[in-house]
């Protein structure tokens, strides 16, 4: 969604010639990662950080474009809705201190887009769904007026009647009617990138799979939508629906699928284990996606030059990004691919979100380089109902997992299995290069959130109902969202923090 899109209109000759070069483009692919030395490169990690802008009442404030602009810096960046902006972090190597130094400019750029938006009375706040959002703040004025969203939300209108219904489970459920793409401006992401060798890639993408429903419960932070409580996660219904055109229910028990078998989602956790390499995900992604804007490149598919020189691919690339799995391939014209990880919450500050990508990266690794595939330790739609249950239910979700015993399947909630994996993935981090008191410092942050039961989005569930107490529903959420500005800020993780008594609101 990255790509700046000036065209208007489209014609039906430019769909036709679109998705006969995503064929041509899948055929390149494929001679391009066979080619000796594609992908070799040193393993790095990068990430993107979505935040909103909050002005003086703790409400939406639609200022990114006159903020990214007073700030002049290329890793800045609009998103969906107008109060969305997006810091793109530089790339690091996974050896030696990766993760420091990503926290480190993740609170420099924070530091940065805050400098500029305080001028207009409004603050960065990095949070999964901001509390006082309410259902006028999220219907197609709030768009960004830039032509790539406004595309893609045409596109998938020819997909769905607009406007359709949105509806949310958990304890508080709510429905919204949405007009547009602009509902997805109510969830902001914590992004990671990790470039894998080709060859490596299958079981690489299946580990990253399994494990990122126990990760996803340690790290909610998306508990309230629409003033209502929901799920732990609520970002994951919210974007599924929201960029949905078809495809049933987010997190619907579905039977493993066959092409030609009905609509497949294009916002979810996936279908089935990967069984071909990167290719087959954009092959996939091909055959079971129609094509939704399409513009064409002035170059066209070719294989890996006779110079070393990787193709562009720019509709196959520009399509991919338009399929919005929860673990998603990309395809770099720069050299390799990697895997984008997309289900972490942005905040609540740089040490947690830290915390997050050194458990969730580790323990890919760790099973990455097991025995045993999890192609063959469980069932896909087990490791997809992990996923879910974890969204929905954080820490006190149920999640299945192989027991060291013979591969045998056991439950237990995800307090109970979190401690048992994080040494895991301090042995994945450790053996990938990375140091050892990195390791160790960040996943203790985990450690300290599931030993104080204490996520995220636990804490804003606790101070809603502290909150309550004294305040309307309308005016707890409004000093909720302040309290958690505040100690966002602080710096300190969240399973330290305390709910917020009525004298440290007033």
């Amino acid at each position: 969604m990255g790509l700046e899109i000036d065209q208007e209109t489209f014609t039906e000759a430019d769909f036709s010639i679109f998705r006969g070069r995503l064929g041509d483009s899948v055929g390149a692919l494929r001679a391009t990662l066979a080619a000796p030395g594609f992908g070799q490169s040193e393993i790095s990690v990068g990430a993107e950080l979505e935040m909103f802008l909050m002005d003086a009442e703790g409400r939406p404030a639609a200022l990114n474009d006159r903020v990214r602009t007073d700030v002049s810096d290329h890793r800045i960046t609009l998103e969906v809705d107008q109060f969305n902006l997006e810091a793109n972090l530089t790339p690091a190597g996974l050896r030696g201190r990766p993760f420091t130094a990503m926290r480190s400019e993740a609170d420099t750029l924070m530091e940065t887009v805050g400098a500029a938006a305080r001028s207009y009375g409004a603050l960065p706040v990095p949070i999964g769904t901001l509390p006082t959002l309410t259902a006028a703040d999220l219907c197609r004025a709030a768009l960004t007026p830039q032509g790539r969203f406004h595309h893609i939300d045409r596109a998938l209108s020819r997909c769905r009647s607009t406007p359709y219904l949105l509806a949310f489970e958990g304890e508080e459920p709510v429905t919204l009617l949405a007009d547009s793409i602009a509902v997805q401006g109510a969830t902001c992401s914590w992004q990671l990138h990790l470039v894998v060798r080709p060859g490596e890639f299958t079981r690489t993408y299946n580990a990253a799979q399994l494990a990122t429903g126990p990760v996803l419960a340690a790290a909610g932070n998306s508990p309230l939508l629409l003033g209502r409580r929901l799920w732990h996660e609520t970002r994951i219904p919210m974007y599924e629906q929201g960029f949905g055109d078809g495809g049933g229910p987010p997190g619907a028990e579905r039977p493993p699928r066959t092409p030609g078998a009905g609509p497949c989602p294009r916002a979810s956790f996936g279908q089935r284990w990967l069984d071909g390499g990167v290719v087959r995900l954009f092959a996939d992604a091909v055959r079971e996606h129609d094509v939704l804007v399409p513009v064409l490149s002035s170059r066209e598919p070719v294989v890996l030059t006779t110079s070393g020189a990787a193709p562009w691919l720019d509709e196959l690339r520009l399509h991919q990004g338009m399929v919005w799995t929860w673990n998603r391939p990309v395809y770099d014209p720069g050299g390799h691919v990697r895997i984008e990880f997309r289900a972490l919450p942005s905040g609540p500050t740089s040490l947690d979100m830290a915390a997050n990508s050194a458990f969730l990266l580790g323990l890919t690794l760790h099973l990455s380089r097991q025995p045993d595939d999890p192609r063959t330790t469980m069932p896909f739609e087990t490791a997809r109902g992990n996923f879910y249950r974890a969204a929905r239910s954080g820490l006190r979700a149920r999640i299945c997992w192989p027991s060291a015993d013979q591969g045998a399947l056991t439950w237990s909630s995800a307090e109970e299995l979190l401690p048992r994996l994080l040494p895991l993935a301090a042995e994945g981090l450790v053996s990938a290069g990375v140091d050892a008191g990195e390791a160790e410092r960040l996943l203790g942050v985990v450690a300290g959130r599931v030993s104080a039961g204490q996520t995220g989005a636990v804490w804003q569930q606790r101070a809603l109902t502290a909150m309550e107490e004294y305040a309307d529903r309308r005016t707890a959420l409004r000093l909720l969202t302040h309290a958690y500005t505040r100690l966002a800020a602080s710096g300190a993780p969240v399973h330290t923090w305390r709910v917020p008594t009525r004298s440290a609101t007033r």
